[in-house]
């Protein structure tokens, strides 16, 4: 009997030692506490980052990251990537991943990681590469443990801390080190507050640690994730990116290393050139004037292209090479435009800037990085009402900005150091879209009509680049993206004009849709908005969290005359005029009677950029609701 006890005691054990060999039980996800994977599609388990500078020119980068995917849509949430570049060293790389029991599924090494450019084929030159974890799963979830360490001679562009990922990821546990056996490191912390963050920061290290982030929603017109996740900003004073060493510890100094060091020098333009653009100006003695005629020389030769070389990525090529060969990115071009600006007399200044479309990221005032700004654009000082250009576009206006670099702090480059500044903004009202249509009903119902739009502002922006496209392209738009609720609508000529001295873009389109109206035996329904009606309502949240932020303010102010047939008069009792005032804009239709067979619709609608408390997300919502409704509403026009 006691040998048989011993016998099955020695089973389990070699029973319990084979699955401890196939599993790790740390990976399981019966580990993951319940709230952080509510509203999760994927958690990060752990990721700790590992920063040792051994000094301005040697970095060491260590990452143990393992994340739990919890269906398929947390597949981009794996982070299983490295980037390197000519001046970087992959010199560790593997991944693991096991099942939701924490069995290993698969063990993958450096050589079985992709490899490919880091950029798209818009880019002509440029070093930056990526291994990147290509793995289809076969089963939800699933772990994957990556472990990776890279050497870099370039210590100008020190990691961030940056642990809340993005919406529906949670966080088991983050932590960030770095250690400074050279050199000293400037921080910056924010949104620390209502966060439980361990942190040390010494002149030797700097360690940040945070556990049990839980996942946050997205809510519709609510502020930016980087406006209120924990980050922590990390910079060194002294730093070498490609062979060249730097030092700054403000924007001030930042600004003179750049001008001394990335831009002197690379300013010169070929002779006949010069000669060319000399004569151009001739005789403009206005330098406004004269810096209108450059930008538009520069557009007409150049064209755009990414160069993802150089200095860290930042130097311009020369402007002759750009003069020669006709082509830049937007450093180049926007050096190139200064060169010329230059030779015509012209004041300009080369500028970094955080460029995105959707919501306007400004440069930190009071902390400098190399990490800040992804792109360039150029600064005319003019008496304090600066002009701003942006040297990418063959197209646009002289001035005009968009919604791509508009109001938002960026970096101007002078000789005498940095200067942040705030680029033009397109507030509200100067977002303006007036449209005015001579509408004729006939018995059958059927509608045509002549429409004119212009639009300015951001409105503008978002328009011009249509007179690019080719005629069927633009039939095409009008159909599908603009006056698509109209069933049976034809479009029978358009003609654009861009007036790019006064930023207004002219739409002249000519349309018929085809039973527009509808008949019934003693009447004729006709809805009165036909070219600019506003279905949109935002998502109904039974719990709002977030604020409610409108980004860009807006007006529309539209004017349409009908003119119906004359056996038809119009019921009078649905003249009323609406008028909805709110804290978030203003809406108002009214229908006049003209004379005996025509009206005017007059309709606008104004909406207020702002944050609001997310109290105030149902009255906008409520508000949006009206305008929907109105905007659909019908008059009758009876049989005589």
């Amino acid at each position: 009997m006691k040998n048989v006890v011993l016998k099955t005691l020695f089973l389990v054990f070699l029973l319990s030692t084979k699955i401890a060999i196939t599993q790790n039980i740390e990976h399981s996800t019966l580990l993951i506490p319940k709230e952080l994977k509510e509203n999760a599609n994927a958690v990060v388990r752990s990721n700790h980052t590992q920063i040792e500078v051994l000094g301005t020119d040697q970095m060491v980068v260590n990452v143990d990251r393992v994340v739990t995917v919890l269906n398929k849509l947390g597949n981009a949430k794996v982070g299983a990537y490295v980037h390197y570049d000519n001046n970087s060293k992959i010199s560790k790389l593997t991944a693991r991943v096991y099942d939701a029991t924490g069995k290993l599924i698969k063990k993958i090494n450096k050589k079985k990681f992709v490899d490919v450019s880091a950029v798209d084929g818009a880019t002509l030159y440029s070093d930056s590469r990526v291994k990147y974890l290509d793995y289809t799963p076969i089963m939800y979830p699933y772990t994957v443990h990556l472990q990776y360490e890279f050497i870099t001679s370039s210590t100008g562009f020190l990691p961030n801390w940056s642990p809340v990922e993005g919406y529906l990821i949670s966080v088991m546990k983050n932590t960030y080190t770095l250690y400074l056996k050279s050199g000293k490191a400037r921080v910056k912390e924010k949104n620390f507050d209502g966060y439980n963050i361990e942190k040390s920061i010494a002149e030797d290290k700097i360690y940040f640690a945070i556990k049990n982030i839980a996942a946050v929603k997205s809510e519709a017109l609510s502020p930016s994730l980087n406006t209120f996740k924990p980050k922590a900003l990390v910079a060194l004073n002294n730093f070498k990116t490609d062979g060249v060493r730097g030092y700054y510890t403000n924007w001030n100094e930042f600004g003179k290393w750049m001008y001394n060091t990335l831009l002197r020098g690379r300013d010169v333009i070929d002779g006949a050139t010069k000669i060319k653009v000399l004569e151009l100006v001739k005789g403009v003695e206005d330098p406004i004037e004269r810096a209108k005629i450059v930008y538009n020389f520069m557009q007409e030769k150049t064209r755009y292209i990414s160069v993802q070389v150089g200095i860290g990525g930042i130097q311009p090529i020369p402007a002759s090479e750009v003069d020669n060969v006709g082509y830049g990115d937007c450093k180049g071009l926007t050096n190139y435009t200064k060169a010329l600006l230059d030779l015509v007399g012209v004041t300009s200044y080369y500028t970094h800037i955080e460029a995105n479309k959707y919501v306007p990221i400004s440069f930190e005032k009071d902390f400098a990085s190399l990490e800040q700004g992804n792109h360039v654009i150029l600064n005319i000082p003019n008496n304090g009402n600066d002009i701003w250009l942006e040297c990418t576009s063959q197209t646009m206006p002289f001035g005009f900005l968009g919604d791509f670099t508009d109001d938002r702090d960026a970096l101007v480059i002078t000789p005498e150091g940095g200067v942040i500044k705030r680029t033009a903004s397109y507030k509200n009202q100067q977002n303006l879209q007036k449209t005015h249509a001579v509408i004729t009903i006939d018995e059958k119902g059927w509608l045509s009509a002549a429409i004119e739009v212009k639009s300015e502002g951001i409105q503008y922006d978002r328009k011009f680049s249509i007179e690019n496209l080719n005629k069927n392209e633009q039939i095409d738009y009008y159909k599908s993206n603009v006056w698509q609720y109209n069933n049976n609508l034809s479009i029978q000529s358009v003609k654009l004009h861009n007036n790019k001295d006064s930023i207004v873009f002219t739409e002249n389109i000519k349309a018929t849709i085809k039973d527009y109206g509808t008949l019934m035996p003693d009447r004729m329904l006709i809805r009165l908005n036909a070219f600019n009606r506003n279905a949109y309502v935002p998502k109904r949240y039974r719990n709002r969290k977030m604020p409610l932020k409108i980004v860009r303010g807006y007006k529309d102010v539209d004017e349409f005359v009908y003119t119906y047939p004359k056996n038809y008069k119009l019921d009078g009792t649905l003249l009323q005029p609406i008028k909805i005032e709110s804290e978030f804009g203003l809406y108002t239709v009214s229908v006049e009677q003209i004379d005996a067979h025509k009206l005017k619709y007059k309709r606008v609608l104004f909406v207020k950029e702002g944050v609001y408390p997310k109290e105030s997300y149902k009255k906008y919502r409520t508000f949006r609701k009206k305008v929907s409704k109105y905007d659909n509403i019908r008059i009758a026009l009876i049989k005589k």
